[in-house]
């Protein structure tokens, strides 16, 4: 009896989750519950980070870059007993096979479905590194932990793929909304940077998502990240053409520190007597830079407000800007955890009040604001490592209300997204995934196109024949109409090439001619995990319209044609397509 009611109520719970996925006005209201919830994840992974810095320097919130000094140096060993921590919680998963898995790369090759387990480990990994001083910021936890719910709600609800990749991005972007109090931030967020597209189905989630989110930071009295401008101001004809040309400094920047960053990752790496210990010795390290300078220390909130206010001499900002650059590349090659969203931020100010100064020294006659170029410095580094210029401008707005700004702010962040997609073509965040052998270059979903490989769609009921064979004997064999062309093998199976049966029928070929001598496309094989890009490429290549399917042994296991990897290739886009515009 009990068996039956579990039943009734399983086929219950069915039905009635299936109805709320056919409904829009029910995933409105999913996507609520997925932005309340990412309100208070973020909140309170930045209690905990913060409680961990108070903890550790005795600072009051957002305070430890702030630092004019650091009275009390010894404290400073936060810093590799944070890594010590770290060191500790990797010997703990070192029995996971697989790394954890991202909001972008969930979206762009899983469909959006995230392990629980993995979203606590990015967020674990995260607090502790900020909180201990490292020089890298919480926004990648927040999106995380934001998704990551959404996530497990949309695969509770068994949402179809691109309903639950439009839920992800709406938890990731609500989480960001809530961490700066700006909800069109973070529905930008969710549009450019998770979702990788802005679809009309998305637009009322993703913005319930934002605005729930930031609804949950209000009531628990969060003030929204604001910074004053200067009112009463018209930008002329050289401010627009000075701001793009820091949007190309920007963009330089942007570069030059993925670069460093992944060049510094790959040879720590490569030092295996340390690798167990990276983030300890990476703590050690970051304790001179902080010694030097404390706003090194932590994502940079204090310092970027303090140096706004007190308007610090260029040789200040240089040397800052220096020590940050290094903290932040030690900081991730080293192994903490972490983005570069507000450190770049930081980042940006500094070369943006760097920019107005050497402008308004030179004979130019041009006149920038320290504090205006700051804030679009910020803007347009944060673009090129972050990537999302409309995030960015949006974000710069909603911290001003300058609406006077935001022409010079899009000016720039479009320059510095446009030279940063021409001379890298990656994001930090796909940069990072791209090094670990990951295809994505966005969070534009092409999960079923990596599942078309060769050995999925290959046919088995291929034609097979020794190729010691002679022509008479492949004339009995293959009869002329049974198929179009045979494989030819070797005693062990390999492959030898490709037989037009029409080509051994010819009357000029004479019957005990060797049948391997008419073999063509000997060369060019496919793989079993070789991708449908991958194959389309390949026929272009061979000039052939059917290859063969090898194991890793050489030994034929299918055949492949042009005509169906096209077909299947064209039907996952226009899949793809009909996704994004809510026909499925």
């Amino acid at each position: 009896m009990f068996r039956i009611r579990k039943t009734r109520l399983l086929i219950a719970a069915a039905r009635q989750r299936r109805r709320l996925r056919e409904s829009e006005a029910a995933f409105i209201l999913l996507a609520a519950l997925a932005g309340l919830a990412a309100g208070v994840l973020t909140n309170i992974q930045q209690f905990l980070a913060h409680g961990i810095q108070q903890l550790l320097y005795g600072v009051t919130i957002n305070r430890l870059s702030a630092l004019g000094e650091i009275h009390h140096p010894w404290k400073l060993v936060a810093l590799p007993i944070g890594g010590l921590l770290l060191v500790l919680l990797a010997r703990g998963l070192r029995n996971r096979k697989r790394m954890p898995v991202d909001v972008v790369e969930a979206n762009a090759l899983h469909g959006g479905r995230i392990p629980f387990a993995d979203n606590l480990v990015i967020a674990s990994q995260t607090i502790i590194s900020n909180g201990a001083g490292a020089s890298v910021g919480l926004e990648a936890a927040y999106a995380q932990m934001g998704g990551g719910f959404a996530s497990q709600l949309g695969q509770w609800f068994a949402l179809r793929r691109n309903d639950l990749r439009t839920l992800v991005g709406a938890g990731a972007g609500g989480a960001i909304g809530a961490a700066f109090g700006a909800p069109l931030t973070g529905a930008f967020y969710a549009f450019e940077i998770v979702i990788g597209n802005y679809t009309p189905a998305a637009i009322a989630p993703v913005m319930v998502a934002a605005l729930s989110a930031v609804f949950v930071s209000r009531a628990l009295g969060v003030d929204p990240y604001l910074i004053a401008t200067t009112v009463d101001r018209a930008f002329s004809t050289a401010d627009y053409l000075a701001y793009a040309l820091l949007g190309l400094v920007a963009a330089l920047f942007g570069i030059l520190i993925m670069r460093l960053v992944t060049f510094a990752e790959i040879r720590v790496q490569g030092w295996q007597r340390i690798a167990g210990w990276r983030p300890l010795i990476g703590g050690l390290l970051l304790i001179p830079l902080a010694l030097v300078s404390p706003q090194t220390l932590s994502a940079g909130h204090g310092a970027l407000h303090l140096d706004l206010v007190l308007r610090p001499a260029l040789s200040f900002l240089a040397i800052v800007l220096l020590l940050k650059i290094a903290a932040s590349v030690v900081s991730l090659s080293f192994g903490f955890r972490g983005g570069l969203f507000f450190a770049s931020l930081f980042l940006g100010s500094l070369i943006g009040q760097i920019f107005a100064g050497l402008v308004n020294m030179s004979p130019l006659g041009i006149a920038l604001d320290p504090n205006d170029a700051a804030l679009v410095g910020m803007a347009a580094l944060s673009v090129s490592v972050v990537g999302g210029p409309m995030t960015l401008a949006v974000l710069m707005l909603e911290t001003t209300h300058d609406f006077a700004l935001m022409g010079v702010v899009l000016t720039a962040t479009l320059v510095s997204s446009a030279l940063t997609r021409e001379w890298f073509g990656y994001s930090f965040s796909t940069w990072r995934l791209h090094l670990r052998g990951s295809k994505i270059r966005s969070p534009r979903d092409i999960g079923r196109l990596l599942t078309l490989t060769a050995g999925r769609i290959m046919r088995t009921d291929w034609t097979a024949v020794p190729a010691a064979m002679t022509v008479a004997d492949f004339r009995l064999r293959v009869p002329l109409g049974s198929t179009a062309k045979a494989v030819l093998t070797d005693g062990e199976g390999r492959y030898g090439g490709i037989v037009v049966t029409a080509a051994a029928y010819h009357p000029d070929i004479a019957g005990d001619a060797p049948i391997a001598s008419l073999a063509t496309i000997t060369d060019d094989t496919l793989h079993p995990a070789t991708g449908v890009e991958a194959m389309i490429a390949a026929f272009d290549a061979a000039s052939a319209d059917e290859l063969a399917v090898v194991d890793d042994g050489g030994k034929v296991i299918g055949v492949v044609t042009e005509k169906h990897a096209r077909r299947r290739y064209f039907e996952a886009l226009e899949e793809a397509q009909r996704d994004l515009f809510g026909e499925s």
